[in-house]
């Protein structure tokens, strides 16, 4: 095989790769454009949210827009590669004439790909993106997934409350933006509190080996372990921290990042008792929720995390505002998302006048048991 077909055949695997239309699209469909992780070690998050993507986007076109258009979304795989998500943001404006994009999945992404949609004004609105700063970077950018600023102060004050915490070790990644901006809330509100910190310690978002760190911690003897990181390193620290002998009955407290079934399926009985909270959980008693529920259950023999949950109400949120804006159009779809008014299964969502969510009332606080989370009670 010549040098030729072999470059051909790696650019037509790269393009079928990295893009993936849910359906064709025809010359009369809206096609918007989302960026996600679909491979690599965080793609549990991406294909959550594509799920949750997925099913909104069939109950939208059973309605249709526009005086009956169908909605079409083109996939572009970030694998959690910044630079990725920075060349699929200029695929999907360049070349594919997107309107609004939805993504990427996480902060470390949106911090290198939201200024290109902002600087191209198309409206680019993240799901799972919860670090502070994130709608900072420009009037494009939008979120509808609560800041960790809104959470953690709820999973901290109901943890101190119901088990009398008073002295912490805290844990976070340094080299992931998500994680240290996680740490910075932690920090605050622990300050805030007037829960002692015995020690801080960091460590990189690909390490597997927390045992200095750990063994360290054991040793002053803390009432729980705060810990900011995504799911993969923290299945490691649980793991880890039963491995070198920490009491089970030390609580870990953790950021959005512990918040996915993953945890579970990691680290099994060593996550039993960590807490986090969540702006949604799959008992949520209301009849929008119970549908979705279901409605996931059937199509994809599995529940739904939190993760999906935002993104199925972010696609109707957005299908809803190009359906107000009247035509496919970036500047008109950004002043009907400015003006939402919707009720999913997250509760009752509107944006503040800069662009995150305005109501954090149905934060809830979750505690694994038996690899699986439920309501702390």
């Amino acid at each position: 095989m010549n040098k030729r077909i072999v470059a051909t055949l790696a650019i037509s695997a790269f393009a079928v790769a990295s893009a993936v239309w849910t359906t064709p699209a025809r010359a009369d469909d809206v096609t918007i454009g989302a960026i996600e992780i679909l491979t690599g070690p965080n793609s549990r998050y991406g294909f959550a949210i594509k799920n949750g993507f997925d099913l909104a986007l069939d109950e939208v076109n059973k309605a249709g827009i526009l005086g009956g258009k169908k909605l079409v979304i083109q996939y572009e795989d970030s694998a959690g590669n910044k630079d990725q998500a920075v060349s699929s943001a200029r695929k999907l404006i360049g070349l594919a004439k997107v309107p609004v994009i939805l993504g990427p999945t996480l902060s470390n992404e949106m911090f290198a790909a939201g200024p290109v949609a902002n600087g191209q004004k198309v409206p680019i609105v993240g799901t799972s993106t919860t670090a502070a700063g994130i709608t900072a970077i420009g009037p494009y950018v939008y979120r509808t997934s609560l800041p960790e600023s809104d959470v953690i102060p709820v999973t901290l004050k109901r943890a101190q409350d119901k088990f009398g915490i008073k002295k912490v070790a805290v844990m976070y990644a340094n080299d992931d933006a998500f994680s240290k901006s996680g740490y910075d809330v932690f920090k605050a509100t622990l300050d805030k509190m007037g829960i002692q910190i015995l020690t801080t310690e960091t460590f990189g978002s690909k390490d597997s080996d927390f045992s200095a760190q750990l063994t360290k911690i054991k040793s002053l003897n803390p009432d729980a372990i705060v810990v900011s990181a995504l799911v993969e390193p923290a299945s490691g620290i649980l793991l880890g921290a039963r491995a070198v002998g920490i009491d089970p009955k030390v609580r870990f407290i953790g950021g959005n990042g512990f918040n996915s079934p993953k945890l579970g399926d990691i680290a099994g009985e060593a996550a039993d008792g960590t807490l986090v909270g969540s702006p949604w959980f799959i008992a949520k008693d209301d009849a929008a929720n119970t549908k979705f529920v279901a409605s996931y259950r059937a199509r994809y023999k599995d529940d739904p995390d939190q993760f999906a949950a935002q993104a199925y109400d972010t696609l109707h949120i957005v299908a809803n505002a190009i359906d107000k804006a009247g035509a496919a159009d970036s500047e008109k779809i950004k002043a009907a998302l400015q003006a939402t008014k919707y009720s999913g299964v997250m509760g009752p969502f509107s944006f503040t006048d800069n662009r995150d969510p305005a109501d954090a009332s149905g934060v809830v606080v979750i505690e694994m048991k038996g690899g699986k989370f439920q309501i702390l009670k």
